[in-house]
């Protein structure tokens, strides 16, 4: 029997004594070179990752997001805006105003929340930008909004596919303004915020003021062995503008895919308000909830529970110190459970803890809270109880000692 020949090309041996053995083993030299190659490919991907974060939106207001770079005065009529791209780093479509503080609509002074100028968008009007993200993550828009008349007036936010219809008939504040989140999950690296006002009024100029647009990287929290419920204080949470005292509300769940505050729903008509330590009086951390439309806004999340086990839910329940006066009282639901925790505000500040102890009845279940009354500050402006640092533990049951 013939012994298998082998032969060497560039330095590797193949034998043809068996097919196992036909893979070539490169040389020491080639193998260097293959590494190099494959490291600069791997730095060159980490390269290009890098610089798509680092052109990603940042926190804080869009590019012109407040308004104050001006369209040229060839572009305007008066207050109307021609131009499809006349507004800095914004592309309008339809009947678009671009309004100066203290322009007069009849007998009343339009006031503007933030400088000087914000937009007015008039029947079917819209505002859009282009924005740079990064694909997976989660995303809030904040964005201050006013209704220049009486009609149940309503704006569609969308990021493609996820859009959402937010009401803003209900005035919360007593400065004229109020300011909104809504929240998207980017699908694609670059996207378009499209803020649109759907009304149909035969007046154009009842459509709403719309300013400082913001937004905010959302990190979802996970949960951890210390509790059953995410984001318990509340801290992961929508883009609060730091000049501005009137918080943050955060539209019912109905009208919104994706909630800008982690983990949380609101399940109700009316929205809950999202604030801030530096502005308000917080109980734990630097964000908390205030509950301020009674039993029409209803903040809830639904943990993982054993059937049969017993559970309890702890929480803080106050005031916001922002001067909201008057008995409180806050109602919590999880399961067959229920509590009514009272509470005395004076409107200086100030907190108590509350427990629910209940029993699981399904692996499901969905913790609630909500206001029992509605409350209202001396200048006309809704406002209510505070509730922060919710915690939900199982309790161990008690070991039978053998006799």
């Amino acid at each position: 029997m013939a012994k298998p020949s082998s032969s060497s090309i560039y330095g590797a041996s193949i034998s043809s004594s068996s097919s196992s053995s036909r893979l070539p083993f490169l040389s020491p030299s080639l193998r260097d070179a293959k590494k190099e190659r494959m490291h600069c490919a791997a730095l060159a991907l980490l390269l290009c990752s890098a610089v798509h974060i680092a052109f990603a939106m940042t926190d804080g207001l869009l590019p012109n997001g407040n308004f104050e770079a001006k369209p040229k005065a060839s572009e305007m009529n008066g207050t109307q805006v021609l131009g499809r791209y006349a507004i800095p780093q914004w592309e309008i479509s339809g009947f678009v105003e671009y309004i100066e503080s203290g322009h007069k609509q009849g007998d009343m002074l339009l006031v503007v929340p933030e400088g000087a100028y914000a937009v007015r968008l008039g029947n079917e009007a819209s505002i859009k930008q282009k924005l740079t993200v990064v694909k997976g993550m989660y995303y809030s828009i904040t964005f201050s909004a006013a209704r220049t008349c009486a009609q149940d007036e309503r704006l569609n936010v969308s990021v493609t596919p996820d859009s959402g219809m937010l009401p803003i008939q209900t005035m919360y504040g007593s400065v004229g303004w109020d300011s909104y989140a809504w929240a998207f999950r980017a699908l694609f690296e670059v996207v378009h915020l499209v803020i649109h006002n759907p009304g149909v009024e035969e007046d154009p100029a009842c459509g709403p003021l719309i300013d400082s647009v913001a937004i905010k990287t959302l990190y979802p929290p996970r949960l951890t062995r210390d509790n059953l419920l995410k984001n318990r204080d509340f801290e992961e949470g929508p883009y609060v503008f730091p000049n501005t005292t009137w918080g943050v509300l955060i539209p019912p769940n109905i009208e919104d895919d994706h909630s800008p505050l982690p983990g949380w729903m609101v399940e109700s008509l009316k929205a809950v308000k999202y604030i801030d330590s530096d502005h308000f009086s917080v109980p734990h951390g630097k964000r908390a909830v205030e509950l301020v439309a009674g039993k029409e806004s209803a903040l809830a999340q639904v943990a993982r529970t054993v059937p049969g086990k017993v559970y309890t839910l702890t929480f803080s329940v106050g005031d916001a110190g922002n001067g909201c006066v008057g008995s409180m009282v806050v109602e919590a639901f999880a399961a067959r459970g229920t509590v009514k925790i009272p509470y005395e505000s004076k409107g200086t500040g100030g907190y108590k803890r509350a427990v629910l102890r209940f029993t699981a009845a399904v692996e499901r279940t969905r913790v609630v809270f909500l206001s029992t009354f509605y409350h209202t500050k001396t200048d006309g402006s809704l406002c209510g109880p505070v509730v922060d640092d919710v915690s939900l533990l199982s309790v161990r049951s008690p070991r039978v000692l053998r006799r």
